[in-house]
């Protein structure tokens, strides 16, 4: 019996990153701790890659702050709009 499994490489990524960090919860909890970092480097971590993904996130991201932008922005939307509907009806 053979078993199709169809996943990408993200799914494996997220898989094996969350098999790793329960081994790693199990081990702290056995007094083993296989990372060698202190909690400081772990905080300086966390702080930077959370500025970056914020950054890039709001870097990313159509930030409209006027008016018109936000006229702009639903006039845009509209048009989307309209252009899935003609697909939709081919």
């Amino acid at each position: 019996m053979k078993i199709n499994i169809k996943c990408t490489k993200a799914t494996v990524i997220r898989t094996a990153l969350l098999i790793f960090a329960l081994i790693n919860n199990c081990l702290v909890l056995f007094g083993y701790n296989i990372m060698p970092f202190d909690d400081e480097e772990i905080t300086q971590v966390v702080s930077a890659a959370f500025t970056g993904v914020t950054s890039l996130m709001a870097w990313w991201k159509n930030n409209s702050f006027s008016e018109e932008a936000h006229k702009a922005d639903r006039h845009l939307k509209e048009m989307k709009n309209l252009k899935k509907n003609k697909t939709e009806e081919k």
